[in-house]
């Protein structure tokens, strides 16, 4: 921990958020409706895979209350797709449906009920085409195509910060694999023939997970005169605004999208979802058109890619790492979408924060005629750490070294790089990992049937380094924040007050912060990835600092003072002789009456401090200590400790929510969550059937570990938290119920059946 040399960054402060949410006060997206608002109902395929024959509208359209059924034949002459790296989600079925629940028709009607009953009258035609429900089968020889086209992968920026690489400049999809990504360096064949011992896990599978924000999807569009305003849960608004103005064909000028406070996000809310939706719906009628989701449609709109992973581990005799071979597959569902992104990211984070003279990862992303995949809380580093550091327990076993020691011989020092010729390590995990080990093991119950288990990961984020913020000081003294960052749950709203009052020397309650309007606040290129503190922090840090600048310029024109003489104060400068004046006697003096105002820019590019790639890695530290029940494979986690290495805590409680949250998420992933189909169907769309995480499954002993030693290139050396503690959370959970029981698992979640059938050697069925 750090010394508090800070008046306002550093301290627990209350979230700007609390009365509202806690009242009921906070409005959403769902909450909004303008004047002469219509109401949307999708019409979804009953199909897996199936030929598009014929919708009959007919009965719908002569309904009361129904204004328009909209399909793909109708907005023919838009740009009917969207998709972040690949443009290839169509808004509604165009010649097939690709996935049970796949949008067919829009049924636009003057009530929500009206509209529902229309939805159901609608006849959808099909001619049925055999189906791929898994990724063996979807690359096995002449398999089904999802896509009979082929479309471009268009690399962002982002792939810049990657060393995954695209098996070609531009890849065109071939058969089932959307997108397919190699990594590597040395040779691992050579390491692995002479090593002394090689340790194999093959067949390690990670399930389809829903990140359940609890407010589903919803989107209110209004199409007026060539304009656009949506009102949507947007985590990207400005990405959103990109894909609506292609589809529209309209300057991004002439589309705004704002995002209210959402209901949680966890990645499932970002790029974009359900906007185009009710946008075609508002373009088809010339009305405002309301969409809001319920859970299960939620569910078919996006989920986690789901995984496959082998990976082989050569060793020296005293455990150091001679190389890894990993293979990846992930199962990205009917539509790319983020996914070439979301496998090129699981291949840089799959072999882990540790030495690796010897690397091999081949990733690939396959369509299947299952619900689309996109962005999920940890963007791939689950998937691989799952069967990575079981691995690497397993071969502490073989080697007879503490799993914890092997572990602190292979892993990267301060400054070494992880990813050759990228960013190096801003963290010193070894240290981290004693205050993880000395106190799961200081409490541990040592009772039978309980193990302990401890995973780490690094996550190249941060995403692209392009923000901007704006403030706005005013007559009165006080202070408008502007950014387009978007306020999920993660406190933002709170951090982004608390850098601009520290800044600027003013009480935080003098600050607001407005965010998430494309047409009002500065730009943000996503929320996402842990980002806000750091990156967008940086920004208006930065924007303090010219609003600084300004006001001085200003004081020595209104006072005659040299400016060099002139130096920054809390609330205002200082003169010469120390004469200090406020910013509301600046700003009026210099406009000669009680009005105006200074607005400082600050703006965060891939240039200095945020030249190298990543701006920041995002370590995971955890550790469970579990017991399991032999008659029932019931798992009980009693102990629960996260190290959030975080560089400076902005609000110190933020934090510790921040990685309890992600903690107890990765718990979900672990133990209950996962999507089943049976047949081209989900069986449990619904919150259920499907489990998350309650608050009796919480441990009873937590111990949140905050790290602070101002390493990272944020505020006051503020790096990312958010991620981290999902990030290696099934893979311990799974190692201490691998201690607990002395097998392996090979496949989460640990249900109470599965366990039991590991316990007692029987095949998994499931």
């Amino acid at each position: 921990m750090t010394e508090r040399e800070h008046g306002v960054v550093g301290r627990s402060v209350q979230r700007r958020d609390l009365l509202e949410k806690v009242t009921g006060a906070a409005v959403y997206a769902v909450d909004v409706e303008p004047s002469g608002t219509l109401h949307a109902k999708v019409v979804r395929s009953s199909y897996a895979h199936a030929q598009l024959v014929r919708i009959d509208a007919e009965a719908a359209l002569a309904m009361p209350g129904v204004v328009a059924v909209v399909t793909a034949e109708d907005i023919k002459d838009l740009f009917p797709r969207f998709g972040h790296i690949v443009a290839d989600h169509y808004i509604l079925a165009t010649g097939k449906v690709r996935y049970y629940g796949e949008p067919v028709a829009l049924v636009v009607a003057e009530t929500l009920a009206a509209a529902s009953d229309a939805a159901a009258q609608v006849e959808v035609h099909y001619s049925e085409l055999p189906a791929v429900m898994s990724a063996a089968d979807a690359l096995a020889p002449s398999a089904p195509l999802v896509h009979d086209e082929a479309f471009v992968v268009s690399p962002d920026e982002s792939f810049t910060a990657m060393a995954a690489t695209p098996t070609a400049d531009e890849v065109l999809e071939r058969d089932n694999v959307a997108h397919e990504v190699t990594l590597g360096w040395g040779d691992v064949d050579a390491a692995l023939a002479s090593a002394h011992l090689v340790v194999s896990n093959e067949g390690m599978k990670f399930p389809m997970l829903y990140a359940y924000a609890m407010e589903p999807y919803n989107a209110v569009a209004t199409y007026t005169d060539h304009q656009l305003d949506v009102i949507s849960t947007a985590q990207h608004p400005f990405m959103v605004r990109t894909d609506l103005a292609r589809i529209f064909d309209l300057p991004l000028s002439r589309v705004r999208v704002q995002v209210p406070y959402l209901g949680g996000g966890y990645g499932s809310k970002s790029y974009t979802k359900v906007e185009p939706l009710a946008a075609v719906g508002s373009w088809a009628t010339g009305r405002p058109v309301k969409l809001v989701l319920d859970v299960e449609e939620a569910i078919y709109t996006t989920r986690a890619d789901s995984a496959e992973v082998n990976v082989r581990t050569a060793f020296d005799a005293d455990g150091t790492i001679l190389a890894r071979d990993i293979e990846m597959i992930l199962d990205s569902g009917a539509y790319a979408d983020n996914s070439p992104l979301v496998v090129a990211k699981a291949a840089n984070r799959s072999f882990g924060p540790y030495r690796v003279p010897n690397l091999r990862v081949r990733g690939r992303s396959v369509y299947t005629n299952t619900s689309p995949a996109s962005s999920y809380r940890g963007f791939g580093a689950p998937q691989g750490s799952f069967a990575g550091e079981i691995n690497l327990d397993k071969a502490a076993d073989l080697l007879g070294i503490d799993s914890a020691e092997l572990r602190r011989r292979n892993l990267v020092g301060p400054g070494e790089e992880i990813l050759p010729g990228k960013r190096g390590l801003d963290a010193d995990l070894r240290a981290d990992l004693e205050l993880l080990v000395g106190s799961l093991r200081r409490d541990a119950s040592n009772a039978q049937s309980s193990g302990i288990g401890y995973a780490l990961t690094a996550s190249d984020a941060g995403a692209f380094p392009v923000s901007t913020a704006h403030v706005r000081l005013q007559t009165d003294g006080s202070v408008v924040v502007l950014s387009g960052s978007t306020e999920m749950g993660q406190g933002s709203r709170s951090a982004l007050a608390q850098i601009a009052a520290e800044e600027l020397g003013v009480e935080l309650i003098a600050v607001s912060v407005s965010q998430s309007d494309t047409a009002t606040v500065a730009y943000e290129r996503t929320t996402g990835a842990s980002r806000t503190t750091t990156l967008t922090g940086l920004a208006l840090q930065r924007a303090c600092a010219d609003a600084r600048a300004k006001a001085a310029d200003m004081a020595a024109e209104v006072f005659g003072w040299p400016v060099e003489t002139i130096q920054p104060a809390p609330g205002g400068v200082l003169g010469p002789e120390e004469k200090f004046v406020g910013f509301g006697e600046v700003i009026m003096r210099w406009f000669g009456a009680a009005a105006g105002e200074i607005t400082g820019v600050g703006l965060v590019r891939r240039d200095g401090a945020t030249q190298k790639m990543p701006p920041f890695w995002e370590c995971g530290i955890v550790g469970v200590e579990v017991s399991v029940e032999p008659d029932t494979g019931q798992v009980d986690v009693r102990q629960l400790v996260t190290v959030a290495d975080v560089g400076f805590a902005i609000n110190p409680h933020a934090v510790e929510g921040q990685d309890l949250g992600a903690a107890t998420q990765g718990l979900g992933a672990a133990l209950f969550e996962e999507l089943v189909y049976e047949g081209p169907q989900l069986v449990n769309p619904n919150v259920v059937d499907y489990r998350v995480p309650r608050m009796r499954d919480v441990p009873a002993k937590i111990d949140t570990i905050i790290v602070e030693r101002r390493d990272g290139i944020g505020p006051y050396g503020a790096k990312g938290a958010g991620e981290g503690a999902l990030n290696p959370m099934t893979a311990a959970v799974a190692i201490a119920v691998g201690r607990a029981t002395g097998k392996w698992p090979t496949r989460v979640p640990l249900t109470p059946e599965r366990v039991w059938r590991l316990l007692n050697d029987l095949p998994d069925d499931s």
